[in-house]
């Protein structure tokens, strides 16, 4: 089971771990271990609720496939490592979809900000101005 937070958890039936040969360096090991882990979690089909499927769905995130299968892929030495890696990347993937951001509030610059913008900018067009040619 994996715990999202007090209301929110997720059965292990509904994420799918599988073990895969991991990439790159390691010598031997690497051809005979199959220590990264590939998790599957399918959006549409799990119970978590519609408001956070939705947000989930609606994210930019190219781990996320069109289908609403959210793929990771954890890569580490031990499999146990690939595995926890996986699970707290999906973990965090759900929070950071659960959380609403407070709505911006647009504000003027102050008189004296602009004040010193339009003072800096007259400055730095002087300093410009004087790079003329010199003539007798």
């Amino acid at each position: 089971m994996l715990l999202i937070n007090e209301e929110i958890s997720i059965p292990d039936s509904e994420i799918e771990l599988s073990g895969i040969r991991a990439q790159g360096p390691g010598g031997q090991n690497v051809n005979k271990v199959s220590s990264a882990i590939h998790l599957r979690f399918d959006i549409n089909a799990s119970s978590l609720p519609d408001l956070l499927k939705a947000r989930l769905l609606q994210l930019n995130d190219q781990r996320i496939t069109k289908d609403g299968v959210i793929v990771i892929k954890a890569q580490h030495r031990s499999q146990e490592k690939s595995k926890d890696d996986a699970l707290n990347r999906l973990q965090e993937l759900i929070v950071a979809a659960n959380t609403v951001s407070k709505p911006r509030r647009a504000t003027k610059p102050t008189r004296s900000s602009q004040m010193k913008r339009l003072d800096g900018k007259n400055t730095r067009g002087q300093i410009k101005a004087m790079r003329g040619k010199v003539s007798d």
